[in-house]
């Protein structure tokens, strides 16, 4: 068994979709459009890996915070990048281009060298070896 993707709501598809792709590389296919249901997705690949990313967004979905895992977010994204120098380096990259570090790299105490930034709409990602 293996996790095929991890499915996003997003209020900015192409803002989520460029975060994405510029700072981890992620391959993006083609823009899916329900217009009956008022949806539509972009499915990222990581260089190296199967598992994807799928972004989603819908017009009808509000804010909802009692069901922050069901309509909007999840807890992390944990993205192996190779390297502690690269962990570093892409953290000082995202600081200089102003998101949010929420956690600076460090070795976690169950022995994870990661830091953690927020992507553009809140979400934690882990940036870790």
């Amino acid at each position: 068994m293996k996790i095929e993707h991890v499915a996003l709501w997003v209020d900015n598809l192409e803002t989520m979709r460029s975060f994405y792709t510029n700072y981890f590389n992620a391959v993006s296919g083609e823009k899916y459009i329900n217009n009956k249901e008022g949806f539509s997705s972009y499915f990222l690949k990581f260089p190296g890996s199967e598992t994807r990313i799928e972004l989603m967004n819908r017009v009808d979905i509000v804010n909802e915070p009692s069901k922050r895992g069901f309509m909007k977010g999840i807890a992390h994204v944990a993205i192996s990048v190779g390297s502690r120098a690269v962990v570093d380096s892409l953290t000082e990259r995202l600081r200089a281009d102003k998101y949010r570090i929420e956690s600076e790299p460090r070795t976690t105490g169950d022995g994870y060298y990661e830091s953690v930034v927020l992507d553009p709409e809140g979400n934690y990602v882990e940036i870790s070896i």
